[in-house]
């Protein structure tokens, strides 16, 4: 069972496994390559619903900033929190090197949603569903973080034989392209599970796509196929029209 920190959505062993990886987050060959790799088609998904340019960014589950500063660099004003205290410092860290005027909070999402209701025009939450126990609860907090008409991106792994398969034995095992228990298929949660949580949220789906790898060239590349890695955007229904 999870060891859960006080009343917070995340587990101790999750919060330790990614924080003592705080010196390798800016290594683009290191144990979190797979991250930078993707980055790339994580940031033009966003930039496919909406210009980020003056908007209130929040990035939820930040880890070193990777997306977060991508975000930064898009004009965005952006926040980025993360409960792993290490990969925050290390986070702005490099903000700071990059001259990026990025708001780096250790915070828990749910805490951060009493004091910023609604205050958001943009919140990314990527590969973070999987490392949680209740996604109820961080997709509650993200809605509530949400101004009308706000756009939530998220990104996580469908639930079924294949992405066992792939992400698990051989992302993790074969290839090597995350370290070894990095996942819980357990934790996998499928687009359409993944979709109810959302409306029962007031959140509409406005889009979705899948990525996936090419081990004979190491790239990652987009695909209409979700059944292993998708990407998913959520858009606020503005209740008061």
């Amino acid at each position: 069972m999870d060891n859960q920190i006080g009343n917070a959505n995340v587990s101790r062993e999750e919060v330790d496994k990614f924080g003592q990886l705080a010196n390798e987050w800016w290594d683009k060959n290191g144990p979190l390559k797979s991250l930078h790799d993707i980055n790339p088609l994580r940031f033009a998904f966003i930039q496919k619903y909406t210009d980020l340019n003056n908007k209130n960014i929040l990035d939820v589950g930040c880890g070193g900033g990777i997306l977060t500063e991508s975000l930064a660099k898009a004009g965005g004003k952006t926040t980025g929190i993360d409960l792993a205290c290490d990969s925050i410092e290390a986070a702005k860290q490099h903000a700071q090197r990059q001259n990026l005027a990025i708001d780096y909070q250790t915070i828990d999402v749910e805490q951060l949603a009493q004091e910023k209701t609604g205050e958001f025009d943009v919140i990314t939450c990527m590969e973070l569903l999987e490392h949680v126990p209740e996604p109820e609860r961080l997709v509650h907090a993200c809605a509530q973080l949400l101004k009308p008409n706000g756009l939530l991106f998220m990104s996580t792994i469908n639930k079924n034989i294949k992405s066992y398969l792939q992400a698990i034995v051989a992302a993790e095992y074969i290839l090597k392209l995350v370290p070894k228990k990095t996942h819980d298929h357990a934790k996998f949660i499928t687009p359409a599970t993944l979709a109810r949580i959302a409306r029962s949220n007031d959140l509409e789906i406005e889009g979705m796509s899948g990525f996936s790898y090419n081990p004979v060239t190491q790239e990652y590349f987009l695909t209409p196929k979700v059944d292993v890695n998708y990407m998913i955007v959520f858009k606020m229904q503005n209740l008061t029209t």
